[in-house]
């Protein structure tokens, strides 16, 4: 969430709530387009989302303790949403009443970045309480959890804390926010939770989900990471986790990075095998600004239409409306949505492209059939056995058989539970896929079957989603508490023959309830993502190696004296100065950059150790119009953290105002590349940044812009302290065309 200012990291709002209802969305057809940001009609900012499909099939998204609308001035204890389609959203009103909170939670306690599961069969909240009695500071952050019958409400808090304040080595509290649930395959419960001070960790809770049991294992380092979301695929548990500030108004550089472990508690690492847990922390770009109107883009969720498309809920900034009504209050971040693909097993938005600004193609939300059971109506149905619709929902045993076929690749699901019923499913045409006996079954009609085992002691009178895919000849089978990428098993079968004809509910041994079942054509996944920028022919004219001495392109904004050529490199002992802020007593060296596209690159060599505190040592490249609009790349220590970090400065309501976002992983010496872009359309200057450790393998981050009409430089830094003394080596700096 990242709503505190530790050591020039992010910024910081408190706020307090009211409570609303509204009437339920009605299930229609669904939008074929939609567009971000997806509560527009709904809210201003929606802050922290994570959304859920409810028991009645209705998407429900919680945010965390802000005022919804401009001018609003008071903010709301959970806002709740609700939507058929996941494009036009409604208000349910608040989780929590004005007066409402946990025992142990202060008068003044705020709820930050919910997350809602469902856990042992009732649905489970998990939020950030600001405010508890542990002690007097005002930020003795805690975890609590609150319980419901359905997404609605009404919510209870439960009596004691699910992961208690933390006291920090360093003074203060841990920061003890952002919880995310997480049920494996053998049924154990998992909560991660923390952020910048104290890192991100797991553990393990007891089968209610209420309380924390055994002792916290440490998965992504502090300093870097907060905001975390994990989901399991094909074997891997993938943990998303939010990096850089959330809250810098219109230079806000929050962005997703991932990792990835064969188990829930880790190591997790990234794409080029870097450990997040670690100083110089790694992590896989899946989500930053990509130069439209959408900065700040961060803090997810995943869900899962009903397609079987993945999709990624954020919050992101608007850069020309940063603030929710005076400049340097409160962040305006509204709720957005896309495409989350999976290319070459690792998850990335819109298969690189970044946040979408404009029409799109919109979530599957209904399919063909879709039966949610409203009324006792069964036609489009044919039941062999005994069944009857009741309470939303139909039960009974035998067959229910849907008359519309399916074939070809598809998607079926249904939400269901055991009403004493041994076993009960979905048919396919030729194959059965069944829960009970203590397994997850796939059976065609010739006798070819899989199966895989259930968690021991799992509860089939629960509601639990079964969800069933075909692509050619392969079928995944998965059961899951609720459809949020923490599957309780799944099995694969490879088809002998086309999985078509019509759907049918399955129940032996006794009577099953089913819900929301439903056939869609299955997605079509994403092969390839967007190309990255490349580099092509040398600009020698422009590009200097150092051999002999510094050329004359070059000018100075601060002279460092200390800095010179010799032996092929530039040296520059890294200076006790800095360039943010109205200090502006940095060095920087600069040249003019070429007209048109380009890409600028450095390789710079800094050792600044691992794991001690160097606050803020650095050595890179800068894109500088003047002292007050930058965009400087640079490997930096922050903390005990080593980092590429893309910082942005620039002039906005009478002050400046500085952020950042976080590229690669740095190395001793690291590659540093900014490719430049001249919007046709805006006139804007686009930087997108990227980083290497080895010259060959590129990791590319976010992008910042400055105006049109204005005329940014190259150049290259080395400031942030002087203490201990290291000197930054620069073996060149190049332009390419």
């Amino acid at each position: 969430m990242g709503h505190l200012h530790r050591g020039g990291v992010l910024a910081a709002v408190l706020a307090l709530v009211l409570t609303t209802t509204a009437a339920a969305p009605a299930a229609g057809a669904a939008p074929d387009r939609y567009h971000n940001p997806i509560a527009a009609g709904y809210a201003d900012t929606f802050a922290d989302p994570v959304v859920v499909r409810g028991d009645d099939g209705l998407w429900y998204a919680f945010g965390t303790s802000d005022p919804l609308h401009e001018g609003e001035r008071h903010a709301h204890r959970v806002p709740i949403a609700r939507s058929a389609d996941l494009a036009d959203w409604a208000d349910v009103g608040d989780a929590f009443a004005p007066d409402q909170r946990p025992s142990w939670a202060a008068a003044g306690a705020a709820f930050w970045a919910p997350d809602v599961r469902r856990v042992a069969g009732r649905w489970v909240m998990y939020v950030t309480v600001t405010d508890t009695t542990v002690s007097g500071d005002t930020f003795d952050t805690a975890i609590g959890a609150a319980t419901a019958p359905t997404p609605a409400g009404p919510w209870t808090f439960a009596d004691e804390p699910v992961v208690a304040p933390r006291p920090g080595g360093g003074g203060g509290f841990l920061w003890t926010i952002d919880p995310s649930q997480f049920t494996d395959v053998d049924g154990r419960n998992y909560l991660y939770y923390g952020s910048y001070y104290g890192g991100v960790s797991i553990i393990e809770l007891s089968p209610d989900g209420l309380r924390a049991v055994g002792a916290p294992t440490l998965v992504a380092i502090d300093n870097k990471f907060e905001g975390s979301y994990v989901v399991r695929r094909d074997g891997w548990y993938y943990l998303f986790a939010s990096t850089a500030n959330c809250c810098a108004g219109p230079a806000t550089g929050y962005s997703v990075q991932v990792g990835r472990s064969r188990s829930p508690r880790g190591p997790f690492v990234d794409r080029d095998g870097q450990r997040l847990d670690v100083s110089r922390a790694g992590g896989t770009p899946v989500l930053t600004q990509n130069g439209n109107r959408w900065i700040g883009t961060g803090h997810n969720a995943v869900l899962t239409d009903l397609s079987g498309q993945d999709w990624i809920v954020y919050h992101a900034i608007d850069r020309a409306d940063p603030y929710l009504d005076e400049p340097f209050g409160i962040n305006e971040r509204p709720m957005l949505l896309d495409r989350l693909d999976w290319v070459a097993g690792w998850p990335t938005v819109n298969a690189g492209a970044g946040p979408s600004d404009g029409p799109r193609p919109a979530p599957v939300t209904t399919g063909h059939p879709d039966a949610r059971f409203d009324s006792a109506d069964l036609t489009g149905w044919r039941a062999d056995g005994a069944w009857r619709v009741d309470d939303g929902q139909v039960t009974g045993s035998g067959t229910l058989t849907s008359r519309t076929a399916v074939g070809g690749d598809v998607r079926a699901e249904a939400d269901l539970r055991l009403a004493g019923a041994a076993t009960a499913g979905l048919r396919l045409g030729p194959v059965d896929v069944r829960v009970g006996d203590g397994r997850l079954s796939v059976r065609e009609a010739d006798g070819a079957m899989a199966d895989t085992p259930l968690p021991a002691g799992l509860d089939l009178t629960d509601p639990h989603n079964l969800a069933v895919e075909v692509r050619g000849r392969q079928l995944v089978a998965e059961l899951s508490p609720a459809r949020l990428g923490d599957q309780l098993a799944v099995v694969t079968l490879r088809l002998t023959r086309p999985a078509a004809g019509p759907l049918a509910l399955l129940a032996a041994g006794g009577a099953a309830a089913f819900d929301n079942v439903s056939a869609a054509r299955l997605y079509r996944p994403a092969r390839r993502t967007v190309a990255p920028p490349t580099v092509g022919e040398l600009l020698p004219g422009w590009s200097d190696e150092f051999t002999d001495g510094l050329d004359p392109a070059w000018r100075w904004i601060r002279r460092n004296p200390a800095a010179m050529v010799a032996d092929g490199a530039l040296r520059w002992p890294v200076e006790s100065t800095d360039l943010v802020g109205t200090g502006n007593t940095a060095g920087v060296l600069l040249r003019d950059a070429p007209a048109g596209d380009y890409v600028a690159e450095t390789r710079v060599t800094l050792d600044l150790g691992e794991d001690s505190v160097r606050n803020y040592q650095q050595a890179g490249l800068v894109a500088y119009v003047d002292d007050d609009r930058f965009a400087r790349l640079a490997q930096v220590a922050i903390w005990n953290t080593r980092q590429v970090e893309y910082g942005y400065e620039l002039p906005f309501a009478g002050r400046t105002v500085y952020g950042g976002t976080i590229v690669g992983t740095p190395a001793t010496t690291t590659w540093l590349r900014l490719a430049h872009h001249v919007d046709p359309v805006t006139g804007e200057h686009e930087f997108r940044a990227g980083s290497s450790r080895d010259g060959a393998n590129w990791t590319w981050g976010g992008v910042w812009t400055f105006p049109a009409g204005t005329t940014p430089g190259i150049g290259l830094v080395a400031h942030g302290g002087a203490a201990p003394p290291v000197t930054a080596e620069f073996d060149y700096l190049r332009f390419y065309r």
